[in-house]
């Protein structure tokens, strides 16, 4: 019998697809364009994206994932069959064995949903790979070795932090801080500082352009446009990136803490390891700028970002897909 091997990173900002012999093959925003009147899907992936915040009133885009769980069962399976079939086609030869990313904090429940919503895509089999054990994978660090490898891997909804020997988890920990959360707190910052109400989408713009978690050498700035809250009209502001890195440190602030965390909870031989081979970061939360260097100088152990941040996990559910066999007998 002929089995198509397919991992799904699911995460709370993008659906990425791998598929064997092919690599990523689909990289969409998780986001799904729903007319409430008729409550029809109107738009997924990337054209739902573009109507954020520019809707009319009866259509609503929504994000069906948050924090790295599902929030709506019905409209997550609409969305995954739509990317899944987007991605491979309507096969009618062969099964399809699916791989998901989940996060190393999630319960039993959350993940009988995961595995419930991709088994009504019409999968033959589902397995679910914790998202820093997937992205160690996809990141090209041989797990099996008892050696000590230590990821942070910062998506949209959270940040997995794992120490991985033998192709598990010896220590992990799940924090509900990553890309999502430094989005929030521009707009939260732009609102107390400046008085200017600015949406999600330009609050990524400010992120990614002059986004800083760490002192940039040189300051950078940007226009940003939004709508005055005192006078109601539109408005445009410079914004500084020393200005960002003050808006984000809560949140950057929380992701150090809790790999120091985890860090003190290392067992010392596998403490040696990582201190030797150094931290990895992955996930598009680490192209923050400054993300590496902030870890480095606050654990004191050198940290890189991976080759690939951005498809760590989805790489990596689909190798474990391709080895599954290799990786249930550990």
């Amino acid at each position: 019998m002929a089995f198509n091997n397919i991992g799904v990173d699911l995460g709370t900002a993008s659906v990425l697809v791998y598929i064997k012999g092919k690599g990523v093959v689909l990289k969409e925003p998780s986001v799904v364009a729903i007319d409430r009147d008729t409550n029809r899907i109107v738009a997924i992936g990337e054209e739902a994206k573009v109507m954020i915040g520019r809707t009319p009133g009866n259509i609503t885009a929504v994000r069906p994932l948050r924090q790295g769980v599902i929030s709506n069962f019905t409209v997550t399976q609409k969305m995954l069959k739509y990317f899944i079939e987007k991605a491979a086609g309507k096969s009618r030869f062969g099964k399809r064995i699916i791989t998901v990313g989940v996060p190393s904090g999630i319960t039993e429940v959350e993940k009988k949903a995961v595995e419930n919503v991709t088994y009504e895509t019409g999968a033959y089999d589902v397995q679910t790979i914790e998202e820093p054990i997937a992205a160690a994978i996809g990141a090209g660090i041989d797990i099996r070795q008892p050696r000590g490898n230590m990821i942070v891997d910062i998506g949209g909804g959270t940040t997995d932090i794992a120490v991985i020997s033998l192709c598990d988890a010896v220590v992990s920990a799940s924090v509900k801080v990553a890309g999502d959360d430094f989005n929030e707190a521009i707009v939260r910052y732009m609102r107390k500082k400046h008085n200017l109400l600015i949406g999600e989408r330009t609050a990524e713009d400010v992120k990614i352009k002059i986004g800083s978690a760490y002192r940039r050498p040189e300051t950078i700035a940007m226009d940003v446009r939004g709508r005055n809250l005192v006078t109601g009209l539109p408005k445009t502001i410079s914004v500084t990136s020393e200005e960002t890195e003050e808006a984000l440190k809560e949140a950057t602030s929380t992701i150090v803490e809790a790999v120091h965390s985890v860090l003190e909870k290392t067992p010392p031989e596998l403490a040696a390891d990582i201190a030797e081979r150094g931290i990895v970061l992955t996930g598009g939360g680490c192209l923050l700028y400054g993300m590496e260097q902030l870890i480095e100088e606050k654990t004191g152990i050198s940290t890189v970002r991976s080759d690939d941040p951005l498809t760590a996990v989805a790489i990596g559910t689909g190798k474990y897909v391709e080895e599954v066999m290799k990786y249930r007998s550990k």
